[in-house]
């Protein structure tokens, strides 16, 4: 309904100015098309249920799908009917329709969630996981979740007590394989929703296949690694938007050099070494946002929130992900893929790989410019949540995965909690060793 008065509204407003005869047949023709693409595009985005969401991500959301609505439209008008339909008429509706879609999900999410039910949540698992979940669902205040119980000390049976007093219980990845099985099978059997945080061995049997030997049922699982036929689909996707993209963001990298050269004295363009497909070294290239020599006095160390090192260009440049940019360039010559681990720096490989031994599986592809681990955490998400999200993404890897996360980095690009350097709270979390993506590490690391 709101499409569609918007649409009608779109054309009324432009005849208004306009004194053209239109022919509107066309238009109530392309309505239809503009009402499907609507709903698989609001349906796929989650913009149907709004109750996990703040409405800050609601607005966000919508504003991605209300400019690759435009752009699917643009393109099915010019395939089907070049250009009688009008693109004045169409930029007005999309306007239309995002302002009172805004306003409609505005209504809905105040209404969600004023009846929202309260959860209390039990918390089960080592020190380090329970308060960082708790610091999360505190953050997050919309979703109603209370923390009621924290127990470290699952190994007593005692827990079946508490968990009847809970509504929502969540498992922390260092538990024992067979307590979180036994935890598992008592909230099925009880009603109790349960999230459950993964370790390595549920990531690895989270994409398996089934086979059998005789009639005994086994799991197979898939190798952490693309077919040859995936890598081929991977690399012919990769050559395309690359070269679209490098075209089209010129005039962006003529700005962008001269704003670096007249804000402080050094390069245009940052190079380092980073560690690609099977522990290959290669050069990476960034547009330069850090002071010339920064690591000169410190060595490698991660960058942090206002951190003063970060010329004014350079904040600006990061916050926006264009100092990205030039790893186009890594693209093209195939040291990179535009999806993918983000590449490390050999220094901290080395250290990640004794704490984390998984993490010698992030080798498996080439580093990429996004990954799923960009498109879901952050930047001082915990290097072993961030390793998580690398294996998920090398067992799925696909051109349709990849299609997928770069639409989802358009969500990232405006949410500035995704940008932001570590804090204190998390250097004092991981000691000596940094964020598994080092982003802000830069000219520093």
């Amino acid at each position: 309904m709101i499409v569609t008065l918007s649409s009608y509204a779109a054309i009324f407003i432009v005849l208004s100015y306009r004194d053209v005869a239109l022919d509107m047949t066309l238009y109530r023709g392309m309505l239809p098309v503009m009402l499907v693409v609507a709903g698989i595009l609001l349906v796929f985005n989650g913009l149907l249920s709004l109750i996990r969401k703040s409405y800050s991500e609601v607005l966000i959301d919508l504003a991605i799908v209300m400019v690759k609505m435009f752009v699917i439209m643009m393109a099915i008008s010019f395939f089907l009917r070049d250009f009688a339909y009008s693109r004045s008429i169409l930029t007005v509706a999309t306007i239309l329709q995002f302002v009172a879609l805004a306003l409609w999900n505005r209504f809905c999410w105040h209404l969600e969630h004023a009846n929202m039910i309260s959860r209390r949540v039990l918390i089960m698992g080592g020190a380090n996981d329970c308060h960082s979940l708790i610091s999360r669902l505190h953050a997050h205040s919309y979703l109603k979740d209370y923390v009621k119980y924290v127990y470290p000390d699952y190994d007593s049976g005692d827990w079946k007590t508490v968990m009847n007093d809970v509504d929502l219980v969540i498992l922390s990845s260092d538990m024992k394989l067979g307590d979180k099985a036994a935890m598992l099978n008592y909230c099925q059997m009880n009603g109790k929703q349960v999230f459950i945080i993964p370790d390595f061995y549920e990531v690895y049997c989270s994409n398996v296949e089934l086979d059998k030997i005789d009639d005994i049922p086994v799991f197979r699982p898939r190798y952490l690694r693309p077919t040859m036929e995936q890598k081929l689909m991977k690399r012919l996707l990769d050559i395309t938007v690359a070269t679209i993209a490098t075209v089209s963001l010129i005039p962006v990298f003529i700005l962008v050099a001269i704003a670096i050269k007249l804000d402080s004295h050094g390069s245009v363009f940052f190079y380092q070494r980073r560690v690609g497909e099977r522990e290959k070294e290669f050069t990476i290239y960034k547009f330069r946002t850090m002071c010339v020599d920064a690591e000169k006095h410190y060595g490698p160390v991660l960058a942090t929130t206002d951190d003063p090192r970060i010329t004014r260009v350079g904040r600006f440049i990061r916050t926006t992900r264009i100092d990205e940019l030039p790893q186009l360039i890594n693209v093209l010559l195939g040291t990179m893929s535009i999806v993918g681990p983000r590449p490390e720096r050999p220094f901290f490989v080395e250290k990640l790989k004794k704490e984390l031994p998984e993490y010698v599986h992030r080798s498996n592809v080439k580093p990429g410019i996004t990954g799923m681990a960009q498109v879901y955490g952050k930047y001082n998400t915990t290097p072993y949540s961030k390793l998580v999200y690398d294996l998920i993404y090398i067992q799925q890897c696909n051109v349709f995965t990849d299609l997928v996360l770069m639409l989802q980095t358009l969500r990232v690009l405006v949410s500035k909690g995704r940008t932001e350097g570590v804090g204190g709270e998390l250097l004092n979390e991981l000691g000596e060793y940094p964020s598994c993506e080092a982003k802000r590490d830069d000219e520093n690391l």
